[in-house]
């Protein structure tokens, strides 16, 4: 059952009026990083209306039901059809229908003014590994990630009825948001369906990109279920990552960047994991313009999804992971057999690395380069960080940081474990006489040895010393290892039953 909006017959003809379906033909003028003119407020009450959110205009438009009697058609596989380059359907046995390089390049020129071209640039993290390193900085994006470049390329092949009618998306992720934010720059009807337990700000930034976020269910399943039903009974095209042609095609197009932008690569590490559309996309690319450059995938150790489906030869399914939260869209399950096909026929090689490696990974990006980046967004340089790549070594490299998007709580909190895995946060407790002179002494001796006190508590209750002890435990930052070892000596010199914290 759906609703429809309107206040006067103007309303009524410009929601009947076609859907931009093309970016490079517009009679409004030019478009600029997919902006059409002028970029309208991403809410607003006229747009609600066309959107069909009624409950946000507090009651100042008229109402009536209308219910859709056409049939619900297969729209993904008509739409992508509609590309001469590819089909939305990939038979794994069908070699020649897998993404060539001329379905990048059109891609490449379709998305052109609608996504930002990243720079590609080289890092002072070069010295500390001994490697020529270039990052390809993708979390640039308007919603911070790479996947705006196949999700643009795969609205724009839409036919412009089901742009009228709208499209559907059930995720927390990077997905949806670019969804989110390009179907309205193409003036798509959007609607996203997330789980209770979502992060509020995610939720917030997916209604400030245009779309019309609707919570239910506890579980990402049950929200997939509502969308999927919702899409039935009302037309709308439901969106699911997959490895369609022209997703895929449009992913590559950042391999096809990093070629252009840094001259005699010789090797590319790309995140990978379950969804490795980026990865295999990109491969193509790359390949087709330089076999000799050495492709690399990175998923995290402890669920190899993309290593065990490579062995078996079809998509792992039994894979599962308890830290979502942490890992977004790199912990999710092999989704497709023509992505697994191209990874096994292009990629030179695919690394596990640890979850600590990808703390500090993130640590390092944070420091040397400024940039606050999730976990899919570090997990490439986490391979370099682990020393899985000795053979990298004195080779120029281009690393992809494809997405940023971390919520604050868990920024802080990766950022704090990665100094304690580094000994460059350490804590220690001891007795001593309760007195200030004595705490006083303790302090100097910090200070002595050019430690920053983060915090200190002193125990007086819950101690089995002498009466007039007490237990002081200090948090304390250091430069280094080699500072925190110097430290440790200093005060187990002066303080014997000194306790350390082990991490």
């Amino acid at each position: 059952m759906g609703y429809v909006a309107c206040r006067d017959d103007s309303k009524v003809k410009k929601r009947d009026a076609p859907a931009l379906c093309d970016l490079r033909l517009c009679k409004d003028g030019p478009i600029r990083n997919g902006h059409i003119g002028q970029r309208p407020p991403p809410i607003n009450p006229e747009r609600l209306k066309d959107f069909v959110e009624e409950d946000y205009l507090n009651g100042d438009v008229k109402t009536w039901e209308m219910k859709i009697v056409s049939r619900n058609e297969e729209l993904l596989g008509d739409a992508l059809s509609l590309v001469p380059q590819s089909s939305s359907r990939i038979s794994l046995s069908s070699h020649n229908k897998l993404i060539r390089f001329e379905d990048i390049s059109a891609a490449a020129f379709k998305i052109q003014s609608g996504v930002q071209k990243t720079p590609c640039m080289y890092s002072r993290l070069s010295k500390l590994y001994g490697v020529d390193i270039y990052l390809k900085k993708e979390f640039l994006q308007y919603t911070g990630s790479v996947k705006e470049r196949g999700v643009l390329y795969l609205l724009t092949s839409l036919p412009q009825d089901q742009q009228r009618k709208g499209v559907i998306v059930a995720s927390d992720g990077n997905f949806s948001m670019a969804v989110a934010y390009h179907a309205s720059e193409l003036r798509i009807p959007v609607f996203v369906i997330m789980s209770t337990s979502t992060s509020p700000a995610r939720v917030k930034t997916c209604r400030e990109y245009g779309a019309m976020v609707i919570s239910y269910g506890t579980t990402a399943k049950d929200s997939q279920m509502h969308a999927r039903r919702l899409a039935q009974e009302n037309g709308y095209l439901y969106l699911e990552e997959e490895d369609s042609a022209v997703y895929l095609s449009g992913l590559g197009t950042m391999g096809l960047e990093m070629y252009e932008q840094v001259p005699k690569l010789d090797a590319v590490i790309f995140p990978a994991g379950g969804h490795c559309g980026l990865l295999a996309g990109s491969a193509a690319a790359l390949k087709h313009l330089n076999p000799r450059i050495s492709v690399i995938g990175v998923e995290s150790e402890s669920f190899p999804v993309l290593q065990q489906s490579l062995k078996a030869g079809h998509p792992a399914e039994d894979q599962a992971c308890n830290n979502h939260h942490f890992y977004g869209d790199v912990s999710g399950l092999c989704f497709g057999s023509n992505s697994l096909q191209l990874t096994g026929k292009l990629v030179d090689k695919v690394v596990a690395v640890s979850e600590e490696d990808v703390l500090i990974s993130m640590l390092r990006l944070l420091e040397y380069e400024r940039a606050t980046v999730d976990a899919e967004g570090a997990i490439g340089l986490a391979a370099l960080v682990a020393g899985k790549l000795p053979e990298l070594k004195g080779k120029r490299v281009a690393i992809a940081i494809c997405s940023g998007n971390v919520d604050l709580h868990l920024l802080q909190r990766c950022i704090a474990r990665a100094l304690t895995l580094e000994s460059r946060v350490c804590r220690f407790s001891l007795v001593i006489s309760d007195s200030p002179a004595d705490v006083s002494k303790l302090l100097e001796v910090l200070a002595r040895e050019e430690a920053r006190v983060l915090d200190i508590r002193q125990e007086r209750t819950f101690v089995t010393s002498e009466l007039f002890t007490v237990e002081v435990t200090c948090t304390v930052e250091t430069r280094d290892k080699i500072h925190t070892a110097q430290l440790r000596n200093a005060l187990l010199e002066r303080y014997p039953t000194a306790a350390w914290t082990e991490r």
